[in-house]
């Protein structure tokens, strides 16, 4: 069976985690401290906290700019459910808006509709590692129609005076947006290194600051360490220099910091990213490209265009002119010739939760019709060529089986 999307581990990797490891520095300490600063310059931000998920950045960002009970936050319907569940988590209302049909992205038009005096903040999602249009966004919520509209409750609101644009960037790191990498092209972005993800630290994430002025970024990025360490005003690291041991509370913060372990590991990949990681992938994803272009009932994901590029993330495929019942028969058929695919996402709308508090699928068609004709191959390091042939040969045989 081919995998889906197993994990890129190399020696180096199993080294510098083993060398970590004797250390006796297992927690956070200067590996994470490091790597912070390595994605800092890999992206170009101005500053970069690493937490324990891309799901803990998302909510801390809400939690510094003063999301509340009362709020709106602005999410596609087209995500995985973590984007909309630290809305909720907040005690915000969760505003879903549709998808474009071409690229996955939230619709820009669709988000100036929902903008009402309760909007805080607008989180567009990278699908599959394309950056959305940062441009229309960023123009958007600067407009002064739209800033007029703002009700800023907190002294942060009160300081930025519109909306915060918190990108939800957990798989487009080393993607590029007119010429800048995602990280330092709005407010805030927050990457994904999940286990499935193109740079791994088993469990964690990343929070990029790229806050204007008067923001002063890396006061917020160690008002945040704070936060993200119980409310405590030394770490651990700080707290092992001769005679500081002694600490304060200053909140009742949260314990989501990632560890030096973890950190390691990140650093080890970053070291390859843009030179064999990066490349690995898109090479996969251009040999589906050219297999599945002379195919009519095959519609190509967008890699690439004049303002973007992917990092290769996924493969998304869609498969014209059919039923979601269709392309659930393709994907078992599929899984019998031993090939692993995926669905990206089942849309947070249709999720019982969700569903339960009155949020309708037919409200957002664009983003059912992707879903519904939709399948991920697989897109790995480890992935042969062969391994790639016989990915094609599946999905094709599997397609004319079902649609005869």
């Amino acid at each position: 069976m081919i995998p889906f999307s197993p994990p890129k581990i190399t020696d180096e990797l199993v080294k510098a985690v083993t060398e970590v490891l004797r250390s006796g520095w297992i927690t956070t300490g200067p590996k994470t401290k490091e790597f912070e600063k390595q994605i800092t310059e890999y992206c170009g931000s101005k500053a970069t906290l690493c937490l324990n998920s891309a799901t803990a950045g998302l909510e801390i960002m809400l939690r510094w700019y003063g999301v509340t009970k009362g709020d709106e936050v602005i999410v596609p319907a087209y995500t995985y459910s973590a984007t909309a569940n630290v809305v909720m988590h907040c005690g915000a209302k969760v505003v879903f808006v549709d998808v474009n049909k071409n690229d996955f992205n939230i619709s820009i038009e669709k988000i100036e509709k929902a903008i009402t005096s309760k909007t805080k903040v607008i989180m567009p999602v990278d699908f599959a590692g394309l950056p959305c249009d940062y441009d229309a966004i960023n123009a958007l919520v600067n407009r002064k129609d739209i800033r007029k509209k703002f009700k800023a409750n907190t002294p942060e609101q009160k300081k930025l005076k519109r909306i915060l644009v918190l990108s939800d960037s957990a798989h487009s790191i080393g993607a590029v947006y007119k010429g800048k990498r995602t990280g330092s092209v709005t407010d805030a972005s927050v990457f994904s290194f999940h286990a499935v993800k193109n740079l791994i630290t088993a469990e964690g994430g990343a929070v990029c600051l790229n806050l204007p002025a008067p923001f002063d970024n890396e006061a917020i990025y160690k008002a945040l360490c704070i936060k993200s360490l119980h409310g405590q005003n030394k770490d651990a690291l700080a707290k092992s220099k001769a005679g500081g041991w002694r600490y304060d509370i200053i909140e009742a913060g949260y314990k989501c910091n990632l560890t030096d372990i973890a950190a390691v590991m990140g650093i080890s990949e970053l070291k390859s990213y843009e030179t064999d990681t990066l490349p690995r992938r898109k090479k996969i994803c251009n040999s589906y490209l050219s297999a599945f272009s002379k195919y009519a009932w095959a519609e190509i994901p967008i890699h690439k265009d004049e303002n973007r590029e992917s990092c290769y993330h996924l493969f998304p495929l869609r498969i014209r002119g059919i039923k979601e019942s269709q392309r659930d028969e393709i994907m078992k058929e599929i899984a019998e010739r031993e090939v692993s695919v995926n669905v990206h996402f089942i849309p947070v709308p249709m999720m019982s939760f969700y569903k339960k508090l009155g949020y309708k699928i037919k409200n957002y068609p664009v983003t059912y019709d992707n879903y519904s004709r939709e399948i991920s191959l697989p897109v790995f390091y480890d992935l042969t060529d062969e391994q790639i042939k016989v990915v094609i040969a599946a999905v094709v045989s599997s397609v004319q089986k079902v649609l005869g």
